[in-house]
């Protein structure tokens, strides 16, 4: 049984945890609001998202492009002759302009990336639904897909908005949606997937990652599943799922204990009517949102109230944004924030800009975290992974740059990792030092106590330490007058601390 917090336990304190938790942090004004709202009404800010109206367009070349499609299948299949007749097989020759126009492909997609890349750091630093953008963010990671195998950025955007449209919907759904996605079956290899050789790697990820987790399944659900899976595939030209029944095994396959002529369909019925699919998603939520640490009891208990809402997810939200376990202390500023939700909490918190697509890019990628690109189909490890040498070193370059608006030290490939795509990037937009006022309350300038108070309460969940406050007042006091650099460099340093790298 879920215990909800109660009004005497709600404050300023509970009130940042779920700003932090359910989005990406807020100011101590909105902080306040919240708190004055009490627990259901703070929540229902949150999880109620569509009461608040989103027109954020989409990417003008978001929509399908037969043309362009047709175009690049005629040119790679004449590069395929071309590689062939090299080694005596045909003769066809390739065009002189066709790996012009295939090299200027990959530089349009490289930019669309970079592009798609900022309107969806924009929509999660600036917009007015944060827990719907902090959902998306959730299912990127848990159905991973990257571009760099899909190539396609409309591809990607299609996906993410499909995680936005059922981010807080109906299991079955999103999983439907999810298993249907045009990244999706490129990046599983489900749209070569046929009778005759059915592929194996989307059922297995389904099962594995999905929705079970190892161990309850067999082999023989991941092979009878490719089976009932073969004809979900991808019509490259309309860039849209197709159904082919010539592609599709009609035989007779047991998935799960079920038996019959299945199809894909069937496979993701039965994977939902099992009760661990309800126990596997809902601890992934509790670890995503809450704790890395599981709880058994809470997981089983909104794995219940997931079950018993016909596997919506907002029910099971609700339930563990209220949950008193969700404020434990052990919970609380335990949460070592991804470079993306620390870049989209700093722009919120700094109340300022983002910087342009190419350092946002190298920002995150140096953090160790990429849109659009996870390092593998189990997406980013999270916790303790997100901090080493390299990159707390790149937070810290980070902050500097957000505060004092001076060049990232990132270098051309964007730090640790892969270099970013080559293509025709656009110079980046100078994006200047953080207006001071907009941060600092005029009070809070006049001595070192007061303005420590001020940045500790808008950038920090847990208090500092005696020895770091006792450090930064002493830096403070040996700056009379306080300049408004002077104040930049405290709140860069404030931004280094270890509890500013908490949510």
């Amino acid at each position: 049984m879920l215990r909800s917090i109660s009004r005497s336990g709600w404050n300023y304190r509970t009130a940042a945890h779920l700003a932090s938790r359910a989005g990406f942090g807020a100011a101590p004004e909105e902080i306040e609001r919240l708190a004055a709202l009490g627990p259901e009404a703070a929540v229902a800010e949150f999880v109620d998202y569509e009461k608040k109206t989103d027109d954020t367009p989409s990417p003008d070349w978001a929509k399908p492009d037969p043309d362009r499609m047709e175009k690049l299948r005629a040119l790679r299949q004449l590069r395929r002759k071309r590689l062939a007749a090299a080694s005596g097989d045909a003769t066809a020759p390739l065009p002189d302009n066709a790996e012009r126009m295939l090299k200027e492909e990959r530089r349009l997609q490289a930019q669309r990336i970079l592009d798609l890349r900022e309107w969806w750091l924009n929509r999660m630093a600036n917009g007015p639904r944060p827990l719907q953008e902090k959902l998306v963010l959730f299912w990127h990671g848990h159905f991973a897909t990257s571009a760099r195998k899909v190539r396609d950025a409309y591809y990607m955007w299609r996906q993410n908005e499909t995680f936005r449209e059922h981010a807080s919907g109906n299991w079955l759904q999103l999983l439907t949606a999810a298993s249907k996605d045009p990244a999706m079956l490129v990046w599983l290899d489900q749209a070569q997937s046929r009778r005759l050789h059915p592929n194996e790697n989307f059922a297995r990820e389904l099962l594995e990652l999905f929705t079970l987790g190892e161990g309850h399944y067999t082999e023989k659900d991941v092979t009878e599943g490719a089976r009932a899976l073969t004809g979900w595939s991808l019509n490259q030209i309309r860039q849209q799922f197709e159904r082919r029944s010539p592609m599709h095994d009609p035989g007779e396959k047991t998935f799960l204990g079920k038996t019959g002529l299945l199809t894909g369909r069937d496979v993701l019925d039965q994977i939902v009517a099992q009760p661990q699919t309800d126990v596997f998603i809902s601890g992934k939520l509790w670890g995503f949102f809450a704790s890395s640490a599981p709880n058994p009891a809470v997981v089983a208990a909104l794995a219940k109230v997931f079950r018993d809402s016909g596997q919506n997810f907002k029910p099971v939200l609700r339930a563990l944004f209220l949950g008193v376990e969700f404020y434990n202390p052990a919970v609380m500023s335990s949460q070592i924030k991804s470079p993306v939700q620390w870049l989209a909490g700093s722009v919120r918190l700094l109340d300022r800009g983002l910087p342009g697509p190419v350092v946002a890019s190298r920002m995150t990628q140096a953090q160790g975290q990429e849109l659009f690109a996870p390092p593998n189909v189990k997406g980013w490890d999270g916790g303790d992974s997100w901090i080493t040498t390299s990159t707390l070193l790149a937070r810290y370059n980070a902050a500097n740059t957000l505060v004092s608006g001076l060049p990232a030290p990132f270098g051309p490939g964007g730090g640790p990792g892969r270099p970013l795509p080559e293509g025709p990037l656009r110079p980046p937009v100078p994006l200047g030092p953080v207006d001071v006022a907009r941060v600092v309350p005029p009070e809070a300038r006049r001595d070192a106590t007061r303005l420590i108070g001020a940045l500790e309460k808008r950038f920090l969940l847990a208090p500092l330490r005696e020895k770091q406050r006792q450090t930064l007042k002493e830096f403070v006091a040996a700056r009379p007058g306080l300049s408004d650099n002077d104040i930049r460099h405290t709140i860069r340093l404030v931004m280094s601390t270890p509890e500013y790298q908490l949510a």
